[in-house]
């Protein structure tokens, strides 16, 4: 395991940019949703319209919403990250959030394993970034689905526990297929759920973000402000 901390968000955003710059130009990415990748979208974008790259990116899970609504994921990597120059269209891998949850399944598993190498016969990709709930959710598994995490299938059909929102979401068994997968979060709202999943303390394995733990030849990197870092660092 791999744990980096930094100053702030905006200091986290800029070195977890400069590690994806570093090493998956030319790679396959799986982005998050949330409010979190926000700052890592603005610093990702601005150095993407200084080099030609070949990225092609897809989706960790996508409410099951319109693309121009303010809800959706997509729209959030629209806005702030493929305004870069340097982003071919045609490398863009949406989750169509606004057709029927149990039939994007079935179709974003065909879109995975039409466009990236298979693995163990599973798709793998380069790198997966995760965030994490103060519930300690990850992707859109929340606690109570925990089991719904381990289906069989590529992809599953998840439901906010408040709102009801359908989602489509990534399995664990896909993401645990990657050969990188990151952790990226920031906020004290944080801390105690990272610490008990990373050091294995209490009721840990209640959380899905604890069951993320990659195949063999796989890495986890956990990429922390000083807020969500703070149980650890004391």
């Amino acid at each position: 395991m791999d744990i980096n901390i930094y100053k702030t968000s905006d200091d986290l955003a800029e070195n977890l940019a400069n590690h994806i710059i570093s090493n998956y130009l030319n790679k396959n990415i799986a982005l998050s949703g949330g409010s979190t990748p926000l700052k890592l979208f603005k610093v990702l974008s601005k150095k993407l319209d200084k080099l030609e790259n070949k990225m092609k990116f897809f989706w960790v899970d996508e409410r099951c919403v319109p693309p121009e609504s303010d809800e959706s994921n997509y729209k959030m990597a629209e806005s702030f990250l493929f305004n870069s120059k340097n982003i071919n269209r045609e490398n863009i891998y949406r989750i169509k959030g606004e057709n029927q949850a149990s039939e994007e399944v079935t179709n974003y598993s065909k879109t995975l394993r039409n466009n990236l190498d298979i693995v163990g016969n599973l798709p793998c990709f380069d790198l997966v970034i995760l965030g994490l709930g103060d519930d300690g959710h990850t992707a859109s598994i929340f606690p109570y689905e925990l089991n719904k995490f381990k289906n069989e299938s590529d992809c599953v059909v998840a439901t906010h526990p408040t709102s009801g929102q359908k989602r489509v979401s990534l399995s664990e068994k896909i993401i645990n297929n990657s050969k990188e997968i990151i952790f990226h979060v920031s906020g004290s709202g944080k801390k105690n759920v990272v610490d008990e999943i990373i050091n294995k303390r209490g009721d840990y394995e209640k959380y899905p973000a604890s069951h993320i733990k990659p195949n063999s030849g796989g890495k986890i990197s956990w990429y922390l402000d000083f807020e969500a870092a703070d149980n650890l660092t004391k």
